[in-house]
């Protein structure tokens, strides 16, 4: 009798990495700094101490290999993690692939994300420091609730932006917030400056990521008792992410798979570098043999492959400092997509350098060829994913079908990054043949995107 098919690979909390992996380390090249709007400077830790906490800042900036994680914060990750890594079997067998595709399921955690890896040590050092309250911004609201959560672990208030089109869409998301003790806002609001500047100028916006960063960041530079947190885009965000692919790569040699292919969705970057980073420094150690490394990032708004390589602000209000990155330019506001976690007008300056570098790949999908292979993969491996992680889903799948053809049996691996249990009503859009898809071939995507490009930041000096 044959042996039963393993669908999952576990790890004991005794075997959780104690370490986050930190890419700037092994770099060839580093990436260019972030600016001062006024200057035109490196920012140094006076220019961020407004708003975080001084560990975070040094997290920022570090070149060490590894940073060590908190006691107090692998406490809190014992509630979920190590995560799981599941062999698509089903999902193989009805594409007929001789592919391996397997997934590291973020869903597990107690926001149904893998926004907490970060959220959590976010939350500690902050506390630490003595800060009683947190503000931020979140899309389709895993980033709100996950620090919503983080918070209430250590004590803290959270006060939360969120994006107006998934505010509307997606209320159990602003529900769940508020039942971990999260206060929550639709961005743009008129508690803000920023947020009137653009109800001003367009009172039905459905606002955007770099709207509801403005709202989050103004309100906590004005207020001494409260620090800012970011759910993705900067350097310590992804750094916490990468306890994801440590536990990857453990459990991937508990079965000797070695991996072709690393492929994740990409909004602000924080999931795609949780997964990636840790194999790329194993690429590059090897002097680059390894997987292909893919980020993928929805049609209507794509920084990556069809955006600007420059200097520009990380917010629609020009308050962040200058970051170097793929950007549609700060004042961009993307389509309501449902994939709202992707809904970011630029891109993480670490994953924009490894694209300039030719580290990674990049391709674009529409939200139709997502739910499509969302719905697919729902109905062979029983989990609803997340719009966002569709995005990965699907071009994982369009790689297991070009198996087929070639007859190469690939690993392929990816996360899946968070479940869809609360974006119900974007699958039944996509089951009533309602969704519709932007693209670049849209003259209009191409001339917002062109107009916001032209008021990017001159840099002084």
């Amino acid at each position: 009798m044959p042996d039963p098919l393993r669908h999952k690979v576990l790890l004991d909390e005794d075997e959780m990495p104690t370490r986050w992996y930190n890419l700037l380390a092994d770099l060839p090249t580093p990436p260019p700094p972030p600016l001062h709007p006024g200057t035109g400077q490196p920012v140094g830790p006076d220019d961020l101490a407004a708003i975080f906490p001084m560990d975070l800042i040094a997290q920022e900036v570090t070149t060490e290999r590894f940073v060590d994680i908190p006691e107090e914060v692998q406490d809190v990750y014992r509630l979920w993690r190590p995560s799981p890594l599941y062999r698509a079997h089903r999902l193989e067998k009805a594409l007929g692939t001789p592919a391996r595709i397997y997934y590291k399921y973020e869903g597990v955690s107690p926001a149904g994300s893998h926004k907490p890896n970060t959220a959590v040590p976010q939350a500690y050092y902050n506390a630490k420091a003595g800060v009683r309250k947190l503000t931020t911004e979140t899309g389709a609201g895993q980033w709100g609730t996950a620090l919503s959560f983080a918070c209430a672990q250590f004590g803290l208030e959270c006060e939360v932006w969120q994006v107006r089109a998934s505010y509307d869409a997606k209320p159990y998301r602003r529900m769940m917030i508020e039942t971990f003790g999260g206060v929550v806002h639709p961005s743009p609001s008129d508690l803000t400056e920023a947020g009137r500047a653009i109800l001003a100028a367009d009172p039905h916006s459905p606002g955007s990521l770099g709207v509801a960063i403005s709202e989050a960041v103004e309100v906590a530079a004005q207020d001494p008792t409260a620090n800012y947190a970011l759910g993705s885009v900067l350097n310590h965000v992804l750094l916490h992410q990468t306890v994801i692919g440590e536990e990857a790569l453990l459990q991937l040699a508990k079965v000797g798979e070695r991996v072709d292919l690393v492929v994740g969705c990409t909004g602000g970057g924080s999931n795609f570098g949780g997964l990636t980073f840790p194999f790329l420094r194993e690429k590059l150690a090897a002097g680059g043999a390894g997987p292909v490394v893919r980020a993928v990032e929805p049609a209507s708004c794509p920084s990556l492959t069809q955006g600007t390589y420059a200097y520009d602000f990380g917010d629609v209000a020009g308050m962040t400092p200058l970051l170097k990155m793929h950007t549609l330019g700060h004042d961009f506001i993307p389509d309501p997509i449902h994939a709202g976690g992707l809904r970011y007008h630029g891109m993480s300056p670490l994953v924009s350098h490894l694209y300039e570098e030719g580290l990674i790949e990049a391709v674009a999908k529409t939200q139709k060829d997502c739910f499509a292979a969302g719905v697919l993969f729902a109905r062979t491996e029983g989990i609803v994913p997340a719009p966002e992680p569709t995005h990965a889903v699907a071009a994982a799948v369009d790689e297991a079908i070009a198996c087929i053809e070639t007859g190469e049996e690939k690993v392929i691996l990816t996360a899946l990054c968070g479940h869809g249990h609360l974006d119900l009503p974007a699958y039944d859009a996509y089951l009533r043949g309602d969704l519709v898809d932007h693209t670049w071939e849209d003259t209009e995507l191409q001339q917002s995107v062109a107009a916001a490009l032209e008021r990017l930041p001159a840099i002084p000096g």
